[in-house]
């Protein structure tokens, strides 16, 4: 019972999750991008940072509207429903990431989206590492915590 306790993730964590996973990809895509872009650093955090904000809201509006249109309770949650889900939010997000990176960046929309999809490419496998990575730290994290309380 006290092991399940310790290992449930509280707000404090989530928010920890959300804020460290967006502050080393930025650390990465700032210089990338600015690179890239031939832009400075500032600009192409900044747009960054815009962008993880635009990512966490449209990701809390568009679950929202999923699980009204299709609640788990009438809609089992199966591969095909899984990709679909990730097919949505991602299409609906380079809309969104579009705008916003041409607009701030005054450049034409071929070029954000070219932008966007660059992106797109760093964030599929940064967010299975990061991931993978946090996972396996929390693990090694939990197990020193429960060996100490065992002591």
């Amino acid at each position: 019972m006290q092991q399940h306790a310790v290992q449930r993730r509280g707000l404090t964590e989530r928010i920890f999750h959300a804020v460290s996973f967006e502050v080393i990809a930025t650390a990465i895509c700032a210089p990338a991008s600015a690179w890239v872009m031939q832009r400075p650093v500032l600009e192409m955090g900044g747009l960054t940072l815009l962008l993880a904000t635009a990512a966490m809201i449209w990701n809390v509006i568009y679950n929202a509207i999923f699980d009204r249109l299709w609640p788990v309770h009438r809609v089992p949650r199966t591969a095909r429903v899984r990709v679909s889900h990730a097919l949505g939010f991602e299409g609906g997000f380079i809309v969104i990431g579009v705008t916003i990176a041409s607009l701030v960046l005054g450049i034409g929309l071929v070029a954000a989206f070219l932008l966007e999809i660059g992106f797109f490419l760093f964030f599929l496998p940064y967010t299975m590492v990061f991931n993978w990575s946090y996972d396996a730290l929390r693990e090694r994290f939990i197990q020193r915590r429960l060996t100490r309380l065992a002591e």
